[in-house]
């Protein structure tokens, strides 16, 4: 049998999840995301683990940062017979990621503005 450390989150992890959901980012990707910027790389499994989020969930928020290209993974033997194991990493420096969801942010937040002047428009 193998040992492998579990990783969770302190309060200050916590709290960075909880900034990123503030600012629209999904509860899973936030997770996974502040997840992975404290570990070197990690299997779906440990990210089960230490974010304590269903594979589903996991899957779906992996589906997510690789569209956008923050994360990248690749595949290694498991040491058993089976199906090999895909480990994930940050594609990027997560103040790279961080840049990119401020800049996305501003974009929405300054399109919403662009509206709102629009709407002003049909008022007198």
């Amino acid at each position: 049998m193998v040992t492998k450390n579990v990783m969770y989150f302190t309060d200050k992890e916590e709290e960075f999840v909880h900034l990123l959901v503030n600012i629209g980012i999904q509860r899973t990707v936030a997770t996974v995301l502040v997840f992975l910027a404290n570990t070197a790389e990690a299997t779906s499994r440990d990210i089960e683990r230490g974010t304590d989020l269903r594979q589903p969930e996991v899957s779906a928020a992996m589906k997510f940062l690789m569209g956008h290209a923050w994360i990248k993974s690749y595949e290694t033997s498991s040491g058993n017979k089976g199906r090999p194991c895909k480990v994930y990493e940050l594609a990027k420096p997560i103040t790279g990621i961080m840049d990119c969801i401020e800049k996305e942010t501003k974009d929405k937040a300054n399109d919403q503005l662009a509206l709102f002047t629009k709407l002003q428009d049909y008022f007198p």
